[in-house]
């Protein structure tokens, strides 16, 4: 990819724009893009515009930028492992337009005063749209509502509340937080795991587990709550989002309450689309995550579900640790896999280069559904004339081996380390600047104003 210009680089109101030659608009026709002023001010073929600086996209796939659902940012409180700043520009480079930082922060994110925080260092730190995830209980224990409406009501508006990494087992708290979330469309993102089926569990229960001698961590504990949560928000008629599906029995609950119309969503990770719990045989602890690494029944079960629809969207689940975290025995080892800068490559091995999607789907899954069930306006939008200009270029042709060394996160628990990798991130546009260029940082955009 390369940059020219003609004349100045500024137009009249002062703001650079960009004519983004011959990408193919995800993955189908090839056309220009002219971006002015954050907004996509046309699409066609041959265009031109004065000024502007010019992007060569031959070869590359124009996607409307990527929106996760599911990631771990750590701060306030762990800066160690991640903070706002790393963590989005790993977002940026992974051709993300806006994460979901989710609650497990310290303090937790169960009150107005902390997700604003976390909005405004979003905000400064300006590499990508950063939503808080609030907490669906006051400190994640699973005893009292968290403060919804004060959260829903703050400039972080948030519309997203999770316990992720801890399950609302009880289920008249989950009963009580789906009804309260519906006064302003929010949704209830679980966490499925039900602790009494999973304690002391290490991986996933079967045959590895059991020649390990390690304490399993059956399907069932997930199914469980899944299917206790879809009848409750059916009963309720409120929004459910299942965070990072991992069994096959998971997919065929969730098939079964979409088929009946209940208000369920569910992601998927791209660990999940490709490990498998063969991997633990190793004992390395990169491999060691919540949900664990299933069989390889489950893996094709998750791939054909995404590819069908029942599940909607990929998910990260971006779980960066410190080195000390990981590097340690296998029960002492945190969970957590970090995924922000491979999860597009995941996909196009698992999903498109296997032919059950095309880029089509990529964009609908990474972007067009996870905008929608966060209500996150101006992301998610298609590659049309007004739309916002959260853009990003992929070159699908390029292959590129994993060194989590030289990843902008803190976290260095990739599980693909040392893999080759299809796809690379040659551009992500921010509101129409470019936070990437040529598969680099390049500068961080202004914050616009508040809407």
């Amino acid at each position: 990819m390369t940059e020219s210009s003609s004349g100045s680089n500024t137009v009249s109101n002062g703001g650079t724009s960009y004519l983004i030659r011959g990408a193919s608009l995800t993955g189908g026709d090839r056309a220009d893009l002219l971006v002015r002023d954050g907004r996509i001010a046309e699409v066609g073929s041959a265009l031109s515009a004065a000024g502007a600086v010019v992007i060569d996209a031959d070869g590359l796939i124009a996607l409307p930028g990527m929106v996760d659902l599911h990631t771990h940012l750590r701060e306030p409180g762990r800066e160690d492992a991640e903070t706002v700043e790393t963590g989005t520009r790993a977002a940026a480079l992974g051709g993300f337009t806006a994460v979901h930082a989710m609650a497990n922060s310290s303090p937790v994110a169960d009150t107005a005063g902390v997700v604003e925080q976390v909005y405004t260092l979003g905000r400064s730190a300006g590499w990508a749209d950063v939503r808080p995830v609030g907490a669906v209980t006051v400190g994640l224990a699973g005893e009292r509502l968290a403060e919804l409406g004060a959260m829903a009501d703050s400039r972080a508006r948030v519309r997203v509340f999770s316990d992720d990494g801890i399950c609302v087992s009880d289920p008249v708290l989950m009963r009580r937080a789906l009804e309260y979330v519906k006064a302003f469309d929010g949704v209830i993102a679980q966490h499925a795991q039900e602790p009494r089926l999973t304690d002391g569990a290490q991986m996933n229960e079967g045959t590895v587990s059991a020649v390990l001698g390690m304490t399993g961590w059956p399907a069932v504990a997930e199914e469980s709550i899944i299917a206790r949560d879809v009848l409750l928000a059916q009963h309720v008629d409120s929004r459910l989002h299942v965070c990072h599906v991992s069994t096959a029995g998971s997919v065929e609950i969730i098939r079964w309450a979409k088929a009946r119309g209940i208000k369920v969503t569910a992601e998927v990770t791209p660990h999940h689309l490709w490990l498998t719990d063969e991997l633990v045989r190793s004992y390395d602890p990169v491999y060691k995550v919540n949900p664990p690494l299933r069989t390889d029944e489950d893996v094709q079960a998750l791939r054909a579900g995404l590819a069908d629809g029942t599940i909607d969207v990929l998910g990260t689940d971006h779980a960066p640790h410190p080195s000390e975290a990981k590097e340690c025995e296998w029960a002492q080892a945190a969970m957590g896999m970090t995924g922000l800068e491979t999860a597009l490559s995941v996909v196009q091995h698992t999903m498109i280069e296997s032919g059950l999607i095309g880029w089509a789907d990529f964009a609908r899954i990474t972007s067009a559904m996870p905008a929608r069930i966060g209500r996150l306006a101006g992301q998610g939008q298609p590659l049309a004339t007004g739309s916002a200009a959260n853009i990003t270029l992929v070159d699908p042709a390029a292959r590129w081996t994993v060194d989590p060394s030289a990843m902008a996160t803190k976290g260095r628990n990739s599980p693909f380390a040392g893999r080759q990798l299809p796809g690379r991130v040659e551009a992500t546009f921010l509101n129409g600047h470019p936070t990437v260029l040529d598969g680099a940082l390049n500068k961080p955009a202004r914050p616009a104003a508040e809407g």
